[in-house]
């Protein structure tokens, strides 16, 4: 029995639901004709500590599955294009299902948003983005031209008012408005950080022992990258994993959803992917790192090398793809590169002021 076997069955027993998920999801073979290593990139992105009894089960540690990765694969071209049926075929036809788009396209359409500091894609149904990726450099930290005492949550507008998440909907829902691109990344300009406050780049967040904590701590730990790394670019989003529910032994995915009426959808699960460019110019060197947290107070005892899985775990769990351009060649594994642990610092009473749900 393989060493990933045991991991998968060990996760199971321990009753580690999204851990299993991630395993699961590393270790699923791809299709015959696909390769194994890659995965999107945009131009954006141990022992375990004893868990709190609410916080839900996180993914297996990279360490116990990343011996299954294959390193050595090419980025695999671009399947062909689908063959379009003869004209023949479809005037023979009896239907014309395209007809609808006469009266409009159902979707899912992705509100695409462009800003100064950051990149997102919304997604309607849950009222949270897919993705936000930002970009993070010394020169980028080093400016301090804004201020989030001069920032307010917004509503934002470039999205149809039906599909908008509300400020109303966080009222006293007890979730923290969890910023996706932190405002303290964006303090080179006051229109930047203001732009990170639309609830489009928001998701609710567990606020003690997460938003206000461990989560601002591993934050931190992004922007302490660019000590080493002249370009840090990082995608953050939200995750629904499913968890084994005890009585029937059956998988579910289960997550709160706030506002009246209900719209805004609570994530179970955040992840971050991080691509720490060792030169600003193409070709250099990328190392990469993939981490899932639980929505839930975490002790900042915990090592952030727990929460570091596979990047093949997120894009499976998240459905999108991370670096699939990036040849093999010029990638590395952040972690073996640099010590990914967090620096506890006090930002709990600091945030207070602006946690008001």
């Amino acid at each position: 029995m393989s060493k990933t076997t045991i991991a998968v069955i060990a996760a199971v027993s321990a009753g580690a639901g999204a851990a299993a998920t991630a395993a699961m999801y590393t270790m699923r073979k791809p299709e015959a004709t696909t390769t194994t290593t890659t995965t999107t990139t945009t131009t954006t992105t141990s022992a375990a500590a004893t868990r709190l009894p609410s916080a839900p089960a996180v993914p297996v540690p990279a360490s116990q599955v990343f011996s299954t990765q294959t390193t050595s694969a090419p980025v695999s071209a671009a399947p062909p294009p689908l063959a379009l049926p003869a004209s023949s075929t479809i005037l023979s036809a009896p239907v014309n299902p395209a007809g609808l788009f006469e009266y409009g396209f159902s979707g899912p359409t992705a509100d695409l948003a462009t800003r100064q500091a950051l990149i997102s894609s919304f997604d309607r149904r849950t009222r949270n983005p897919h993705w936000v990726a930002e970009h993070i450099t010394p020169a980028s930290l080093g400016m301090r031209d804004g201020d989030r005492k001069n920032s307010a949550f917004l509503e934002d507008p470039t999205i149809p008012d039906k599909f908008q998440a509300k400020l109303k909907d966080y009222f006293r829902s007890g979730y923290d408005r969890g910023h996706q691109v932190p405002a303290a990344d964006c303090k080179w300009s006051q229109k930047a950080m203001d732009e990170t406050f639309y609830l489009s780049n928001m998701c609710p967040q567990v606020g003690e022992g997460f938003n206000r904590d461990y989560w601002a701590h591993f934050e931190d730990f992004c922007r302490r990258l660019t000590y080493r790394y002249p370009s840090v670019r990082v995608v953050t989003g939200p995750l629904y994993l499913p968890k084994r529910d005890p009585q029937d032994n059956k998988w579910y995915v289960k997550y709160e959803v706030i506002g009246n009426p209900p719209n805004v959808a609570v994530p179970t699960h955040f992840y971050k992917v991080i691509y720490a460019e060792e030169q600003a110019a193409p070709g250099g060197k990328v190392a990469l790192g993939a981490f899932v947290l639980p929505n839930a107070a975490i002790p900042n005892e915990k090592p952030l090398s727990d929460f570091e899985v596979p990047l093949e775990a997120v894009e499976r769990a998240s459905g999108l793809e991370f670096a699939s351009k990036l040849p093999v060649s010029r990638r590395k594994r952040l972690c073996a590169e640099t010590n990914c642990s967090i620096v506890v610092k006090e930002y709990a009473d600091r945030q207070k002021a602006f946690a008001k749900k």
